[in-house]
């Protein structure tokens, strides 16, 4: 489970370019020589076309090769953003959101939320009418540079995913989010009712089991708040994970 981060300064810039000369370093010659090569192979014609190729053969490389997730992940959002693809998008665009929401560095949590808002929106004007896409949207405003700290950012994700619960209040992904958004805004009291409505409709979310237990924590409802702690305890069943949760625990007594 992230915690949101309360009160934080503005992100810091990440910059991509730099990143990638970095771990370009790391790489043994034959390696970094077929990436030279890779990256310059566009020549006259169907542009496009090439670079999309181009995009698709990095992605590989960085994920198969390399096991440099963050660079596969970029290299997937090009080839989608170019092949204008609505599933492609949306495969890019989801891939980034769940790395982001495991991002601990600020600025590449930033970063990621940059890239996957813009697919999303590439493929909302595709699917003007698509509630999911417009939930991934809002989701990356809220784990985002929200969850770093900018309550416009949250607010952002907030008002997109209102105007999809307003039409259907079932839309369970829409009313976590939402519930999650409230914890990092401390609008405990929203959070809690949001999340509550979550957990009685899917009983067995750990991740809205352990965002309601932030929330009653962070209303001060210490009894509540063990009470969901525990339970998330048993679901998990990991020593470790038990740990942390005991010192969470004993923080609120």
């Amino acid at each position: 489970m992230v915690m949101p981060a309360m009160g934080m300064p503005a992100a810091p810039t990440f910059s991509v370019d730099t990143f990638i000369l970095a771990e370009k370093k790391k790489l043994p010659v034959y390696q970094s020589d077929y990436l030279d090569k890779t990256e310059n192979s566009v020549a006259r014609g169907d542009v496009k076309e090439q670079q999309i190729k181009v995009d698709n053969e990095l992605a590989a490389f960085w994920k198969d090769s390399v096991k440099q997730a963050d660079l596969y992940i970029y290299y997937t959002g090009k080839a989608a953003e170019l092949e204008n693809n609505e599933k492609n998008l949306t495969f890019a665009a989801q891939l980034i959101l769940q790395s982001l929401k495991g991002e601990s560095d600020a600025g590449k949590k930033g970063w990621k939320a940059e890239q996957a808002i813009g697919l999303f929106n590439q493929a909302i004007e595709l699917d003007p009418n698509n509630d999911d896409l417009k939930v991934g949207l809002g989701s990356c405003y809220v784990f985002g540079k929200g969850m770093a700290g900018d309550p416009q950012e949250t607010m952002k994700g907030v008002m997109q995913l209102l105007s999809v619960v307003q039409r259907d209040s079932t839309n369970m992904k829409a009313q976590m989010v939402l519930g999650i958004g409230g914890v990092i805004s401390t609008q405990y009291d929203k959070a809690i009712d949001r999340l509550t409505t979550v957990v009685k409709n899917q009983p067995n979310n750990l991740e809205a089991i352990s965002w309601l237990a932030d929330a009653y924590a962070g209303k001060g409802d210490k009894a509540n708040a063990i009470k969901w702690y525990e339970i998330t305890k048993r679901m998990v069943n990991d020593p470790e994970y038990s740990k942390e949760i005991d010192q969470r625990i004993k923080l609120l007594q």
